[in-house]
């Protein structure tokens, strides 16, 4: 077995001795032995959550998308036109910079194997997330009049999912259902969660459609679409807003993106 660490040979490698260390006999444990094994687990768990994100997002390029049709660009905001599509979602506390991570547990068990099937899903992207309302949509997950306020966040399903056929959560947190298909306003931009880095950019894109003369309705939706240790520079995030519609012009569709 080689010892060499560095290129330094065992008889090079002096020894340091301390009077004042003592070695742990042979039923006793060393201290903070307890301490040591918590870390590596939380370690361990982070590493293992890490692994999971990266079927679905390594450059966030690569995995499946739900299909949608671009169907016009204005400055630096994308309008496309979404197929409906199946999602697993949860609702969580925030704050809003908290409630990925809350939610990455609860669904991806459900997608890895967590349900009445045992059945398992590759994960896709995005991973979406919007501030809990009253909508019609997300009325039976809202919180009690007076709580603080929550998180609905969403996997999406593979392709050929629907509610019929998607396997029933164990977990009674989750929920699946289908997302309607609309017009959406989107805004893309690189970068790490921020408060300032999202509200930055949710003024971009509402300026924009002021501007073009249209309207959006509920709330902002945030869309990650990349594994926790994407650099920054190589991430993609986005805010949807849904449309209601616009005036004037006529709006000329683009190629069908049918997704991945």
């Amino acid at each position: 077995m080689n010892h060499c660490i560095f290129g330094t040979s065992p008889a090079a490698t002096p020894v340091l001795s301390n009077p004042d260390r003592r070695t742990p006999g042979p039923r006793e444990a060393p201290p903070h032995r307890g301490l040591r094994i918590g870390r590596q687990t939380r370690l361990t768990a982070i590493y293992l959550a890490s692994l999971s994100f990266m079927t679905f997002a390594g450059a966030g390029d690569a995995a499946e998308e739900p299909a949608y049709q671009l169907v016009r660009k204005l400055d630096g905001v994308e309008l496309r036109r979404y197929a409906p599509y199946t999602v697993a979602e949860v609702m969580v506390p925030g704050p809003a910079g908290d409630a990925g991570a809350k939610a990455f547990p609860i669904l991806s068990d459900y997608i890895f194997g967590r349900n009445k099937d045992e059945r398992k899903f590759a994960m896709t992207a995005p991973v979406t997330q919007t501030a809990t309302g009253t909508t019609l949509e997300t009325a039976e997950l809202a919180p009690p009049s007076g709580a603080a306020p929550g998180f609905l966040v969403q996997f999406v399903l593979p392709k050929g999912i629907t509610v019929a056929t998607a396997p029933e959560p164990l977990d009674p947190r989750v929920r699946v259902r289908e997302v309607s298909p609309g017009h959406v306003a989107v805004i893309r931009y690189s970068g790490f969660w921020s408060e300032a880095n999202y509200t930055g950019h949710l003024a971009r894109l509402r300026e924009s459609l002021q501007a073009a003369g249209m309207t959006s309705t509920g709330e902002p939706i945030y869309a990650r679409y990349n594994a926790p240790f994407t650099p920054w520079f190589m991430r993609r995030n986005e805010i949807w807003l849904r449309l209601v519609g616009e005036r004037g012009g006529s709006i000329r569709p683009l190629p069908v993106f049918a997704g991945r």
